[in-house]
């Protein structure tokens, strides 16, 4: 089957109402990536060489979005909602191409399993004009019935035209299908709408083309693998299912979750062996965590790399650029953005690191932040290699702090300091004998003052 082309038609017109959202449903996110870039990525897991996405609604919306994770798809707009088989045929010029194969798939399925569209792929390969992905839910009340017979699929029954006896099987239609291609466009072709509601069913072709003699498989999937997403209760449940998986997976991949169904990842997140997450760590997309990292609870991480037994949080947020070096520390309450932690080099709390660089070894006191943006525009701060920053310290960018330098605490640094050099950036103290007596008296004559006035 390797060697057969396969082209993935993905219906993703849908207006999706019952989101109650100005936004294509399809682009709701399912780990932070749009549930209709999942089912690329499943298509193109399965073997697609080629997709075509049918859209309606939001098109310019939808093409900026594809552009992101399918940049070499087709789009296609539905411009009238006519029934599955019309949707199809509007990718008829992707189609007449001539694949081998032809998946057809939905843009609101996010979690369908690869394997078994390359099940349907298979059935295609062994000889089926028509391979139809079914699936055995809790309850298949509302679903439309597999009709078997002989090992061959007969007919797609809607509950609604059901016997009592077909209303028994378990065995219900997912929608997605596999059509061979020599015979994709000659079926859809021959679907009629003569029916209640006056549409193409893309279901028809399955009595099409046993009709024909041709031969017409069901192959199975998961219930969870065909769930399809109308609502927002509905996505709740299609995340939750996807976090399940991929926290099994992280820990069977050597990952301790300590507590795992708090942890959140992203469709990217990348995370090593060894690695121990404590409990509520959020993963944002493009983070990758090397192994024997820790990550402690509460801590909030996007767009970060984090090297081999780093330590980070609790209640640490590491923000798109965050990149730390080795046995690097960043604590409780500190934020990180655009700036390498190197080696070693610790920022341990509350503390805010931006447009930086931390030297290997140097140390970050607490209360510690860059001043890196003017309201216009952002500057770098340079700290060198085992430099030591005292607690409550402001550092004004642009600026360099040298290999070993030592920042007095409470200082605000304007202006770079050498390599080695001692800085202070503060008032001299002065101290008053009685004057705090006579202040605190002062301003409690005011305030009593005040409150006589108001009565």
């Amino acid at each position: 089957m390797s060697q057969r082309s396969c082209l993935s038609v993905i219906l993703a017109a849908g207006e999706g109402t019952r989101m109650k959202s100005a936004m294509p449903k399809v682009l709701h996110a399912i780990a932070g990536l749009p549930m209709v870039a999942h089912v690329v990525k499943a298509a193109e897991a399965a073997g697609a060489t080629g997709l075509a996405l049918v859209i309606g609604h939001g098109a310019d919306e939808m093409r900026k979005a594809v552009q992101k994770f399918a940049p070499k798809a087709e789009t296609f707009v539905q411009e009238k909602r006519l029934g599955t088989a019309h949707a199809v045929l509007a990718a008829r010029e992707a189609i007449a191409k001539g694949y081998d194969d032809i998946l057809v798939m939905f843009g609101d399925t996010p979690l369908i399993d690869a394997a078994a569209l390359a099940a349907a792929r298979q059935k295609l390969a062994e000889g089926a004009a028509v391979a139809v992905i079914g699936f055995r839910p809790p309850n298949p009340t509302g679903y439309g019935r597999l009709i078997e017979k002989g090992g061959r699929l007969v007919a797609i029954r809607e509950e609604k035209d059901c016997s009592e006896a077909e209303k028994k099987i378990g065995f219900c239609n997912a929608g997605m299908m596999a059509v061979a291609g020599n015979q994709a466009l000659r079926l859809l072709d021959k679907v009629g709408n003569n029916n209640a509601k006056g549409e193409f069913y893309l279901t028809d072709i399955v009595e099409i083309a046993g009709a024909e003699g041709l031969d017409v498989v069901a192959t199975e999937a998961s219930f969870e693998s065909a769930l399809g997403i109308n609502n927002r209760a509905e996505l709740a449940e299609a995340e939750g299912i996807w976090q399940t998986r991929r926290r099994r997976e992280a820990m069977l991949a050597g990952v301790t979750l300590i507590a795992p169904e708090t942890v959140y990842f992203s469709h990217d997140t990348e995370i090593g062996a060894d690695t121990i997450v404590e409990p509520n760590v959020w993963f944002g997309p493009g983070v990758k965590i090397a192994s024997g990292a820790k990550i402690h609870a509460f801590s909030h991480i996007e767009g970060a790399t984090v090297a081999s037994y780093c330590d980070v949080g609790p209640f640490a947020r590491l923000r798109p650029g965050a990149d730390l070096r080795q046995r690097a520390k960043v604590g409780n309450f500190c934020e990180v953005k655009q700036a390498t932690i190197e080696e070693g080099a610790k920022v341990n709390h509350l503390t805010y690191i931006g447009d930086a660089r931390v030297g290997a070894g140097a140390n970050i006191g607490a209360g510690t932040i860059t001043c890196n943006y003017d309201g216009f525009s952002k500057f770098f701060t340079d700290i060198g290699e085992g430099a030591f920053v005292g607690s409550n310290s402001a550092l004004v960018a642009p600026i360099t702090i040298g290999k070993g330098g030592y920042i007095a605490s409470g200082s605000v640094i304007t202006e770079s300091v050498p390599d080695d050099a001692l800085a202070f950036g503060r008032a001299r103290q002065k101290t008053l004998p009685g004057k705090g007596k006579e202040l605190r008296e002062r301003f409690a004559s005011a305030a009593a003052a005040k409150k006589r006035a108001a009565e």
